[in-house]
C-alpha cells in the first residue's frame, strides 16, 4: 500500500473511554503507515478542535474540585468533569458541542489542505456526544444532527474495554461511571450505524483488529484476507 494506491485522503478517528488503549493504537497505526510511505497527520480533539478547551478546563478545576493531570497506576487522579452530571451542565455541554462540531468541520478541512494522505483523529464529536443523555428525545435529535454536520470518518474505531480494565490502566474515574461511560459509547455506536467497534481485547489482538479493518476499507471484504496489512497481522 502506498500513497498512489490510496483513492482521496482517509479520516480516521478513534474514541473510547479512558483507558482503553487509543494512544498506544493509534501510535502503531501511524508508524505502520508511515513505514510504508504514507504521510499522516494526528490531530488531538482537545488541544486542537475544542473551543475555549483552557477555560473549560480551569471551570472544572475550580468549581467540582477537578484533579489535573493523566492517572497512572502508580499516581490515580481524581477527575470531575464529564462525571458530573448536573442538570445545568447537559444545556451547556449541548451548546458547546455544537461550537466544537463546527470547530471540527473547520479543522477537517484546514488539514486536508495540507496534504497528508492520511489523517489521524485522537478522539471526534462522538466521544462528546457519548456524554449526552441518548435515551431523551430531544437529545437523540441533537446527537444525529451533529453527526450529520460533521465529516464522517471513512474508520470510525471504537475501542471498547472493560471498565476494570481501562481504570486500571488510567485511574481518573470511579467504576460506576465507567460502566455508564462504556453502555453509552455502545449505545451511540447503535444508534449512528458508522462505528467500528473494536472488543475488549488485549493490545496486540486490538491492534490487529485495527488494521484488518483498514484492511477491509481499502480492499474490500474480500481482498482483505490476503491483504499487505492482514499479512503483517499474522507475522
Amino acid at each position: 500500500m502506498t500513497s498512489s494506491s490510496l483513492e482521496g485522503q482517509l479520516l480516521i478517528s478513534f474514541s473510547g473511554m479512558d483507558g482503553c488503549g487509543k494512544s498506544t493504537q493509534i501510535e502503531n497505526l501511524r508508524l505502520y503507515l508511515s513505514d510504508r510511505g504514507l504521510s499522516v497527520k494526528v490531530l488531538a480533539f482537545w488541544d486542537d478542535v475544542v473551543v475555549l478547551s483552557r477555560s473549560r478546563e480551569g471551570f472544572v478545576r475550580k468549581v467540582y474540585g477537578s484533579e489535573e493531570g493523566v492517572g497512572s497506576p502508580d499516581r490515580p487522579v481524581n477527575r470531575r468533569d464529564k462525571n458530573v452530571r448536573k442538570w445545568y451542565l447537559s444545556l451547556v455541554r449541548h451548546g458547546l458541542y455544537l461550537l466544537d462540531a463546527l470547530h471540527l468541520v473547520t479543522v477537517i478541512a484546514a488539514a486536508r489542505r495540507s496534504g497528508p494522505d492520511i489523517i489521524i483523529m485522537d478522539r471526534y464529536i462522538y466521544d462528546e456526544l457519548a456524554n449526552l443523555s441518548l435515551s431523551n428525545p430531544v437529545t437523540t435529535m441533537f446527537v444525529r444532527m451533529i453527526a450529520s454536520l460533521v465529516p464522517q470518518p471513512d474508520i470510525a474505531y471504537l475501542l471498547d474495554a472493560e471498565p476494570e480494565v481501562a481504570r486500571a490502566r488510567k485511574p481518573e474515574y470511579p467504576l460506576d461511571f465507567l460502566q455508564t461511560y462504556r453502555r453509552a459509547y455502545l449505545n451511540l455506536a447503535r444508534m449512528l450505524g458508522r462505528m467500528t467497534v473494536i472488543q475488549p481485547l488485549p493490545l496486540p489482538r486490538a491492534r490487529c483488529e485495527v488494521e484488518r479493518a483498514l484492511a477491509r476499507v481499502l480492499y474490500g471484504e474480500a481482498e482483505a484476507a490476503g491483504s499487505p496489512i492482514n499479512t503483517t497481522q499474522s507475522a
